[in-house]
């Protein structure tokens, strides 16, 4: 049990720390917010990816391989929300003397709509449930373990990118460079949704 409980924390820590866009999203937003007004996104992203795990343990995933029409929607409107995030990165005040402007942090709901419409994290978690869930006796016992490793691991791993963005924010006070950052990290962004477009 310990050596399943361990491969799930490995596989959910590496899925969540890695690069994506949820990542990037937080990054900016600790650089231009900081952290703890980038908690809500942290927090919203992680709760949809929870659900997302818990729905394709209890068999969303046999409608997901069933439904081809389902997935490509998905694909084309997490695309588009995620160019949405992009432009709004991308044009966020970069002035830190203008407290005036519209730019906000991203919400709680913009978490969990750019989780719940990341294809990267539906195909994660349907390759952790197909694993670590599904090929075992008491299938519902770790589908429970399952969700809440992801929750804490998830939390971990995004919030860990909305620290390091937090961290060179005093960097980017420099007049210029944040508006550069703003600019690279919207464009990042933007590459991610072309990887998505082009690997379906």
């Amino acid at each position: 049990m310990m050596t399943v409980f361990l491969s799930m924390s490995i596989f959910a820590l590496v899925g969540a720390i890695t690069p994506g866009p949820i990542n990037i999203i937080a990054t900016s937003s600790g650089a231009s917010f900081g952290f703890l007004r980038t908690v809500p996104h942290v927090l919203g992203a992680t709760v949809s990816y929870t659900l997302i795990v818990f729905l394709v343990g209890i068999g969303l995933n046999q409608l997901l391989q069933n439904s081809p029409v389902f997935t490509e929607n998905l694909r084309y409107l997490g695309s588009a929300f995620l160019l949405y995030m992009a432009y709004k990165i991308a044009t966020a005040n970069s002035d830190p003397d203008k407290p005036e402007s519209n730019s906000k942090p991203p919400s709680f709901i913009e978490g969990v709509l750019c989780q719940g419409l990341n294809p990267k994290a539906w195909l994660v978690s349907m390759s952790g449930v197909s694993v670590f869930v599904l090929s075992q006796n008491s299938a519902h016992f770790y589908l429970l373990a399952y969700c809440l490793i992801s929750f804490v691991l998830c939390f971990t791993g995004v919030a860990t990118w909305a620290v390091a963005g937090h961290i060179i924010k005093h960097y980017l006070k420099k007049p210029g460079r944040q508006k550069r950052f703003n600019h690279i990290m919207g464009f990042l962004l933007c590459l991610t949704v072309v990887s998505i477009l082009i690997n379906g």
